[in-house]
């Protein structure tokens, strides 16, 4: 049985319907992902998971989280789940301990358990050394792991991770997928939103992309790419270094997509794109795989709308 079955839900804000006639299921200890542009209710979404928001039409739609319905038993899911927000909301006049220690009497764990359960997760985030540190001296990438931390205190069995790794470098970004990994490996499964296509391509088992409320495309990342985007891109970075192939593109073999300044053809044959790229010097273009952020491209649009 799935850990989270969603069907036919949806959520409005007066005229704004912010998600659309949405179904998912997701896996016990699987990581799954919510993408999509700002705006097309990836946060929504998972609102109404943990019982933040209410769903429209509760009757005539479901959610289940662990067994539980959060439009009736919110609680009981929060007791199970730990919740990283897009927003750092630490308690800056506090010690990193008083800030978790905190947060455990908020689920009834004994002192003793406190301490301990403390004290392991902050050598599993890499912060033991900040234990009794302010939160005002502590880097972003630290307040993010220890967000996360905090989240953890409960041992869920849902973490859900709003964007967890915005804003910060390549090395706390890998540190954080590592330890992701190590969780669901240890059974917990993990919902995940991100901007960041790498993340999600390198991290999830399954992904939903968003646009406008309505889920787009869903499955296993590498699938996807593999069964609905071209195989190659011959990326030019100028313009005007794509004049010298008018005339030349065989537009059965390959799809276009630019910008202001920049043109992306897409083809399976990688053999006709380096034949195209001759006519250019070295450092105009380059030939790549393409990945997942052309897919989220390709299916949600280059041109921002109106909510980004």
């Amino acid at each position: 049985m799935p850990i989270i079955t969603v069907e036919n839900v949806n959520k409005s804000y007066g005229e704004l319907r912010a998600v659309s006639d949405f179904s998912f299921d997701v896996d016990e200890a699987d990581c799954f992902g919510f993408l999509g542009p700002n705006g097309a209710g990836k946060t929504t979404m998972m609102k109404m998971i943990y019982g933040k928001a209410e769903r429209d039409d509760v009757l005539s739609s479901t959610i289940k989280v662990m067994g539980f319905d959060p439009a009736n038993n919110p609680l009981e899911i929060k007791l199970l789940s730990g919740v990283v927000p897009q927003e750092d909301n630490l308690d800056e006049e506090l010690s990193v301990f008083q800030n978790l220690y905190l947060y455990t009497r908020f689920y009834g764990i004994p002192t003793a358990l406190s301490k301990k359960r403390i004290d392991e997760l902050l050598d599993f985030m890499e912060l033991a050394d900040k234990k009794n540190a302010r939160i005002r001296e502590l880097s972003g990438g630290m307040k993010r792991r220890l967000i996360i931390v905090r989240a953890l205190l409960n041992e869920p069995r849902l973490l859900i991770l709003d964007e967890p790794t915005t804003g910060l470098d390549p090395q706390v970004r890998h540190l954080i997928w590592d330890k992701i990994r190590k969780l669901k490996k240890e059974g917990v499964t993990i919902l995940l939103t991100t901007h960041y296509m790498e993340e999600a391509f390198e991290i999830c088992d399954k992904i939903i992309i968003m646009d406008k409320g309505m889920k787009v495309l869903e499955g296993n990342p590498h699938d996807l790419i593999a069964n609905h985007i071209e195989k190659y891109a011959l990326q030019i970075i100028n313009k005007e270094n794509s004049l010298c192939l008018e005339g030349k593109i065989d537009n059965n073999i390959i799809r276009k997509e630019e910008s202001e300044e920049m043109v992306v053809y897409y083809s399976n044959d990688l053999k006709y794109l380096e034949d195209l790229a001759l006519c250019m010097d070295a450092g105009d273009f380059y030939i790549r795989q393409s990945n997942l952020e052309d897919l989220f491209l390709k299916t949600t649009g280059r041109l921002l709308n109106e909510d980004q």
